[in-house]
């Protein structure tokens, strides 16, 4: 059992295990976004740090078909930092809530010596709650986009080479409407934020030890690829061309894995936690 497993292990809501925890009419999701750990800020401006802290938390109440209405942000702010620089951070978080109709209602800071976010999102409950633990046996499970880049920009980045303002690490596009469209077609869902193999060994275990007949082998940098915030899910085979007609509607490129069955699925990747 890695130590996220255990330390998650010590609390016993049924709540927690999905990308978000559904109570009443509302959903609730946090994550944290570390300097050190998922960014070094030379490799983005802070105006950048702050979208991206944003979107991925964002993406958590999306992988849930929840509507994201509120936020409250905790932010650890290193002493040197300027007004400009708080400024910076400030815009950033902003516009991404702007973007996404959020609205920023507190939070709290605290000095320390490394740039760490803390966001929490509640966001509306929708009529169907996309949940991890949904697949059922004879399932389709398909992921949107392209899986990759991320692992790759990353690697650029730790070499000391510099990506485009654009690329995936970067700037993550969340596929809203193709989860808004499909969400009443579909059985479980989740993002990808630690690698395909990792998440589907979640989505898969969550919905009662299912295991995976891989429809086609798949590189490494395709199943490791972290920070890729595109979606995973699964679907009763018979909603194959709806599926499919959905992705063609909204531009979402989609991609079959494989089907369901009754075998255990292990993960190709290296733990991302400690």
């Amino acid at each position: 059992m890695s130590k996220e497993a255990f330390f998650i292990s010590e609390f016993s809501s049924k709540r927690i295990g999905d990308d978000g925890a559904v109570m009443g009419d509302f959903v609730y999701s946090k994550d944290l976004f570390c300097e050190g750990i998922h960014f070094k800020r030379s490799w983005m401006s802070l105006t950048q740090i702050a979208h991206k802290s944003m979107l991925v938390n964002i993406s958590d109440a999306i992988a849930m078909n929840a509507k994201p209405t509120l936020a409250l942000i905790g932010v650890v702010i290193p002493k040197s930092f300027s007004y400009e620089q708080l400024r910076e951070l400030g815009v950033g978080f902003q516009k991404v809530a702007q973007d996404y109709g959020v609205e920023i209602i507190g939070g709290d800071t605290t000095a320390g010596e490394k740039l760490m976010i803390s966001i929490t999102i509640i966001a509306k409950r929708p009529s169907k709650v996309l949940y991890r633990s949904g697949a059922k046996l004879g399932d389709w499970v398909a992921y949107t986009g392209t899986l990759g880049n991320s692992h790759k920009e990353l690697t650029r980045l730790m070499r000391g080479g510099r990506v485009s303002q654009n690329a995936r690490f970067m700037k993550p596009v969340l596929k809203v409407a193709f989860v808004s469209k499909a969400a009443k077609h579909l059985h479980a869902g989740m993002d990808i934020s630690d690698g395909l193999s990792k998440d589907l060994s979640r989505l898969l275990k969550s919905s009662g030890n299912l295991g995976l007949h891989v429809k086609h082998q798949m590189p490494k940098r395709t199943l490791c690829s972290g920070e890729e915030y595109e979606m995973l899910f699964s679907f009763d085979a018979h909603k194959k061309k709806v599926i499919e007609r959905i992705a063609k509607q909204t531009r979402t490129k989609i991609t079959i894995v494989g089907k369901t069955v009754r075998k255990h699925y292990k993960c190709r990747c290296k733990e991302h936690h400690f």
